[in-house]
């Protein structure tokens, strides 16, 4: 016993009993953390769009109060001209041009670096993307992005980090989340390119095949947490199918989904290239068409007539490459062969393919289905925007009211009283060059800052 209590002292294993007394906590000392607070705040801005696609004011003042907006001023007021105690918040944005915070229509906030790697989802469970998702979706908070929808990511690793964030346990930007997309066997969002033992022991939830099968499907996306229903009605470029790029599910099954999903209050929107496919989902009455690579001025026409919003996600085409020189020196030149030469076929077409939307007057709305590029380049597709034909403010209304309306989120996308205080601070004017919204210096989401001055605020990493 001796040697023991020796040895144990050696390794500092034993201590005297006042050294225990000092360290012993006091009950309830400290105290759990609370999640970050929305607190009374006063904003002077320089310069204030307050619902894009209308006037630009200058010198106002926004208050916020419990994540809300409740007031917008002209001038600079203070807190007692307000009947705000003297204490509250000011945050000077007067050199500044401040906006609603961004939104973007179609992330995936779970892929993206090691996380593409197709290995890393045999590998891996929802705990590691859920938490890539995290740190991606941090990237995009501070890009300026106050709302996201992410349209696909495994399992349930974005219904958590979707309320984790809700909770303020982490920053990030409210999500929109779909979770597993619904396709058909052997569709995009099935398995490829494996051993037929490991494809099939990858579970796929959202796989369906006819009309029942894949009403099943959307219910029990439903009931396990999906806020909208993401359809993979064509095949897609980057998985490794060799089953093209056109309509996959029957026009019966399609009307099946978006009835199922409607009728549990879901928007429901899809991934489609080929036209027929594209055609098929406006004709089936899809709230809105992810990508529409190969949509011709007939299918363009039809979706406004219908009201269709189109989420074009054109700025990956630049990241990826549009031609196939670009594609051979770029980050997906290691695709598989079958990938690859969908790729190559792609070329330009999502370019040409937006320019014509926009000048149909198709209604479109932001997305960027980042993860392929990298997150927090989301305000990118604004410039491809402008470059295809948009005015600034056009840009502008594509990631705010826009992407709110096709979002069916009616509490957010403009800086008014009663809306959510998502509010955003760019350096330079955006409306005279669009490339202003690269450069996001303060983030306000729920009336919490994130970011001011450049930095990141308490609240974040």
């Amino acid at each position: 016993m001796k040697r023991f209590l020796g040895c144990a002292a050696a390794l500092g294993l034993v201590w005297a009993a006042p050294a225990l007394a000092e360290t012993t906590p006091v009950p309830g000392t400290p105290a759990h953390p609370s999640a970050p607070a929305a607190l009374p705040t006063i904003l002077h801005a320089g310069k204030l769009l307050a619902v894009p696609g209308e006037k630009v004011v200058e010198q106002a003042t926004v208050v916020t109060r419990d994540g809300k907006i409740l007031a917008v001023r002209s001038g600079y007021l203070d807190a007692a001209a307000l009947g705000l105690p003297a204490d509250t918040a000011v945050v000077d944005l007067k050199d500044r041009f401040v906006l609603p915070g961004f939104m973007d229509m179609h992330v995936h906030l779970s892929s993206g670096g090691s996380a593409r790697n197709p290995m890393t989802r045999l590998k891996e469970g929802p705990e590691y993307f859920a938490i890539n998702a995290y740190a991606n979706g941090y990237r995009t908070l501070m890009a300026g992005f106050t709302t996201v929808r992410d349209l696909g990511s495994p399992g349930d690793s974005l219904f958590a980090l979707r309320d984790a964030i809700r909770d303020g346990i982490v920053a990030g930007p409210k999500i929109i989340a779909a979770g597993e997309g619904i396709s058909p066997t052997n569709g995009h969002a099935d398995a490829h390119g494996l051993r037929r033992d490991l494809m099939e022991a990858q579970i796929r939830p959202g796989v369906c095949d006819g009309a029942d099968d894949c009403r099943r499907a959307v219910r029990n996306a439903i009931k396990y947490g999906a806020d909208v229903i993401k359809v993979h009605v064509t095949g897609g470029v980057l998985d490794e199918s060799d089953a093209g790029t056109g309509q996959q599910f029957t026009d019966e099954e399609l009307r099946a989904i978006v009835d199922a999903g409607h009728a549990m209050g879901r928007k429901v929107t899809t991934h489609a290239h080929g036209k027929s496919g594209i055609d098929a989902a406006v004709r089936a009455g899809y709230d809105s068409i992810e990508h529409a690579m190969w949509a011709d001025e007939e299918s363009l026409k039809l979706m406004k007539q219908k009201g269709t919003w189109l989420i074009p996600t054109v700025w990956p085409i630049s990241w990826v490459g549009d031609t196939p020189e670009k594609v051979r020196q770029g980050p997906f030149k290691n695709l598989a062969p079958n990938s690859l030469a969908k790729l190559y076929q792609l070329g330009d077409q999502p370019k040409k393919m937006v320019r014509a939307a926009i000048r149909l007057g198709v209604p479109i709305a932001l997305g960027t289905d980042n993860g392929i590029a990298p997150h927090g380049t989301n305000g990118y597709e604004m410039l491809e925007y402008v470059e295809a034909g948009m005015t600034p403010m056009e840009a502008l209304k594509t990631g705010t009211v826009n992407a709110a309306k096709a979002g069916g989120v009616n509490d957010r996308g403009s800086i008014a009283p009663g809306l959510a205080a998502d509010i955003i601070a760019l350096e330079g004017d955006p409306l005279t060059d669009i490339r202003a919204v690269l450069s996001v210096d303060f983030v306000m989401r729920d009336g919490i800052i994130f970011k001011k001055d450049g930095k990141a605020g308490e609240t974040g990493l």
